[in-house]
């Protein structure tokens, strides 16, 4: 009875956990949904998005309020937290799917660990550490947007206007996938049930160092596979939906690092093909 009763626990909870990571994700893509659906029809919206400055009513109120210098500083900063936010929620909406195995396992642990007298409710500071690690992944990526942006390397979509700079993302994209690191952070985002009985840690902060350390290597797997955005663009939500599927096949399909080798020599031969665009056509 004890048994039979414990199991049912593990699969409330089980769906629990489930519900709330795809209550995330739907969030998310509904998010990128209704910003790609403003940039379309607002070029204001377009322009704050990729960090250009934005004369509006509010801006000249604040020029006029504490000068011009201080007006263009708030707003240059206003402009990449916002950038920031839309990586941040991209990247949940791209990464928690092929993460919830990992989350979903370690869920179930924790609850067995919590029946037997341990301390429970370490999950949520799990998600915690993995997202945190994604967000600062995500101010880098604001950071190299904004300076696409301001030397007029990136469309009002967001997709590279260089036909050079698309090609070196795609040969450097497709380089990265053939190299060992590649392979080691592969290895373990496709490992949970190894590397969580060996790496737990005691306590809420063990459990949020611990998504940490998972979600450094999620970062290590798949953030080049993320600057492509830069060249299908950032808000073109069926790229989007492409690169989270190729992130998803690796880490989660068998034979992984197989098609991580197809990958790699697809992009490679993508970026070689447009590098050599320029001079077929001299």
């Amino acid at each position: 009875m004890a048994t039979s009763t414990l199991e049912a626990v593990l699969t409330r909870d089980r769906l629990l956990v489930a519900a709330s990571l795809a209550g995330l994700c739907l969030l998310a893509w509904l998010f990128l949904l209704h910003l790609a659906l403003q940039m379309e029809t607002m070029d204001g919206m377009a322009g704050r998005m990729m960090g250009m400055d934005v004369e509006d009513a509010l801006s000249n109120r604040l020029a006029a309020a504490v000068g011009p210098a201080a007006a263009a500083l708030a707003d240059a900063a206003v402009n990449f937290t916002l950038v920031t936010l839309m990586w941040a929620v991209m990247m949940v909406g791209m990464m928690l799917p092929s993460a919830a195995p990992t989350i979903l396992l370690f869920a179930a642990l924790e609850r067995k660990r919590a029946a037997k007298g341990g301390i429970g409710g370490r999950t949520a500071a799990f998600v915690a550490g993995y997202l945190a690690i994604w967000s600062v992944f995500s101010l880098a990526a604001a950071a190299v947007q904004t300076a696409l942006a301001h030397a007029g390397l990136v469309s009002m979509h967001l997709a590279a206007t260089s036909t050079m700079l698309a090609g070196a993302i795609f040969l450097a994209a497709g380089l990265y996938e053939l190299t060992p690191l590649k392979d080691r952070c592969l290895t373990h985002c496709r490992s949970p049930l190894e590397w969580i009985p060996r790496h737990m840690r005691p306590g809420r902060l063990g459990a949020l160092r611990m998504g940490v350390e998972h979600g450094a290597y999620c970062v290590g797997c798949c953030w080049i596979l993320m600057l492509l955005l830069f060249v299908g663009g950032v808000m073109n939500l069926i790229w989007v939906a492409v690169l989270a599927a190729v992130v998803l096949v690796q880490k989660l399909l068998p034979g992984g690092l197989i098609l991580t080798r197809i990958t790699g020599t697809v992009l490679a031969a993508c970026g070689i093909a447009l590098l050599a665009m320029p001079l077929l056509t001299a």
